[in-house]
């Protein structure tokens, strides 16, 4: 059984700033994006979490491990280093998508993404270190199939990425529809996907909707683990697997 532990990172007023004094220009406001990412990629990294980009002004980190002291002290090195400051809202659930609902409830009955007054907000709880398992989380690694062959090196870069994105869009969709799950895409042509305790007919469910839906073919390695890490490391292990057997799906435990 996962018990999956989220948080809900929203940038501060962020709409507002961006247009105050006066519209900032667009290639400063993707630099202080990308370079946020990346400090949060490795703050929460450092401490064997994830964090997935979503919309950049909001990001989402699976997040077992890290405890609310651990939170506090990333939001004040971010505070310390950008112009914005961010909010940080944690949950748990036994599947990501009611986690992360929990986390967002408590992060707007705080007050509204754009209220200037709302600083630097810290709420929710941490799982208490008594009651984590080995099977807290359950990450799936999803490569599309010959991504090389297929697009890479027969299509231009544009059809592509288009190609790639309807792959990563229906199932994003689908895996949160059907299966409680958040599937990020984290470049190339590999999707990030954070689970309930989902067994193998669930993933071939997943791949072979994909398939109907957009004519792209996926295959995927799943781990499970203590922190995302754990979790994401095997599924990456499970996930050469399918390279070497040449199969779909290999679970990792």
């Amino acid at each position: 059984m996962t018990n999956t532990q989220v948080t809900h990172i929203q940038i501060d007023n962020y709409g507002p700033w961006t247009v105050t004094p006066e519209p900032r220009r667009e290639v400063d406001l993707q630099t202080l994006q990308s370079r946020l990412f990346a400090d949060l990629s490795q703050l929460f990294g450092n401490r064997d979490a994830y964090v997935f980009f979503s919309r950049f002004d909001n990001m989402i980190a699976v997040s077992n491990g890290v405890d609310m002291d651990d939170h506090a002290l990333v939001q004040e090195s971010v505070g310390n280093r950008y112009p914005v400051t961010m909010s940080l809202s944690v949950a748990t659930g036994r599947d990501p998508v009611s986690a992360l609902g929990t986390a967002t409830e408590q992060l707007q009955e705080a007050g509204s993404a754009q209220d200037q007054h709302r600083r630097e907000i810290l709420r929710g709880r941490a799982i208490d270190e008594q009651f984590r398992t080995a099977e807290d989380v359950q990450i799936a690694h999803f490569d599309v199939n010959d991504a090389t062959g297929k697009y890479t090196d027969e299509l231009n870069e544009f059809d592509t990425f288009i190609h790639i994105e309807q792959g990563y869009a229906e199932l994003m969709r689908y895996m949160r529809q059907a299966h409680d799950s958040l599937s990020f895409f984290v470049g190339g042509d590999n999707v990030i996907a954070v689970c309930p305790d989902l067994d193998a007919p669930a993933y071939r469910d997943a791949i072979d909707h994909v398939r109907s839906a957009v004519d792209v073919d996926l295959k995927v390695g799943v781990g499970r683990g203590e922190t995302a890490s754990d979790a994401g490391m095997d599924a990456k292990h499970a996930l050469e697997q399918c390279r070497v057997d040449g199969t779909d799906i290999e679970m990792a435990f």
